[in-house]
């Protein structure tokens, strides 16, 4: 039941650069570049360097590089609604250095440089001003990519913040610019930018589409005397996380359907070992990246305080489980108003591997 790996804020496929955006494409302004694109579909080009290249040019980290450009081939189906999603980006180049597992990617707006937009050579920019690459196609049909900086992965002030030896080692080598991609099958690509972030098919879909706005869900499990004598630490002994009518009602009064599953009410109902009573605790989520995040909420709980701080994060688990993590003590194991319950958790009770169960074991 150890805590490993859960999110506290979304985050993105690239080096997270806290600065504004700068000038995006809206997305029915994507695909108009016809030396890319000539009939407006998604164009994949690419290269996969063999090992005598690499043999005659040792300062070249990269060993495969593609520059896909349409739409999102990184992103996989998640917990935000679809109106959070961000389109804007309409350039992915992702490359994978000698020797790694996985590629590295970075996403930005390519466009032409001139005033009008239509003419001139293609620049893709990024957030914080910078530059992606410049493209411009060969008589041909290959992609020159050009103007490619060595930290492309990395955050603008990474040479100062990791030493001149570590951010030698984290970017790309002095050789790797110019290169001369292939135009490829669409489906290449993906498969390319598949390697970055495996889907795990024994999750299935994302709870948003899974767990209906206006259906019931009764999730949990109870703990055998087996299992609790082996976690001396662990407090619970049986756990529901549900919507039921009241919840239901709630949303169909204030929802949003189309923003599901932000503003819906989840109710949770703990039992401990030592008190033996069943405690409520209503929790108020939101989808973020592949998670629910859920703030505790004074409505239908058992305990007065404000309590927004304290927050659960549910995620699609294998084979029809839900999965609940409360890193930060933020279950009705203990008073959640009270001093005991700040900090971080401290037992066992950390996280949930919950199955599916008929409603009547969520009633209250």
């Amino acid at each position: 039941m150890a805590f490993t790996g859960w999110k506290s804020a979304a985050g993105a496929g690239f080096a997270v650069l806290f600065c504004g955006l700068a000038g995006s494409a809206l997305a029915d302004e994507a695909l108009k570049l016809t030396e890319l694109s000539p009939k407006g579909a998604d164009a994949c080009f690419g290269r996969v360097y063999d090992a005598a290249h690499l043999k005659a040019h040792p300062k070249q980290k990269v060993a495969r590089i593609f520059f896909y450009y349409g739409h999102d081939p990184v992103s996989h189906p998640n917990e935000e609604p679809a109106a959070n999603s961000d389109t804007s980006y309409n350039g992915f180049l992702t490359t994978t250095v000698r020797g790694a597992k996985a590629p590295q990617w970075a996403g930005g707006w390519c466009n032409h440089e001139s005033e009008d937009g239509k003419s001139g050579a293609i620049r893709c920019g990024m957030d914080c001003d910078r530059t992606l690459a410049s493209l411009k196609v060969d008589d041909k049909g290959r992609l020159i990519l050009s103007g490619l900086s060595p930290d492309i992965y990395l955050d603008p002030d990474s040479e100062e913040q990791l030493g001149k030896a570590e951010y030698a080692r984290q970017a790309l080598g002095p050789e790797d610019d110019n290169f001369r991609l292939d135009p490829m099958p669409a489906a290449t690509c993906q498969a390319e930018f598949a390697r970055i972030d495996p889907i795990d098919p024994a999750l299935g879909p994302p709870l948003r589409e899974r767990l209906k706005p206006d259906q019931p869900f009764c999730y949990g499990r109870d703990y055998d005397a087996a299992h609790l004598a082996s976690h001396p630490n662990q407090l619970t002994q049986s756990i529901r996380v549900f919507r039921g009518p009241v919840e239901l009602a709630s949303f169909a009064a204030g929802g949003d359907a189309a923003n599901w599953p932000d503003g819906a009410d989840v109710a949770v109902t703990v039992t401990t070992r030592q008190k033996g009573a069943k405690v409520t605790q209503t929790y108020s989520c939101q989808g973020e990246a592949n998670q629910w995040r859920c703030a505790a909420s004074s409505k239908m709980s058992d305990f007065s305080c404000d309590i927004a701080q304290k927050e659960i994060f549910l995620k699609r688990g294998a084979d029809g489980t839900i999965m609940l993590a409360n890193p930060n003590s933020s279950l009705a194991i203990v008073d959640l108003c009270s001093k005991a319950a700040d900090g971080k958790t401290k037992s066992d009770d950390k996280v949930y591997r919950l199955e599916a169960m008929p409603q009547s074991a969520c009633a209250p």
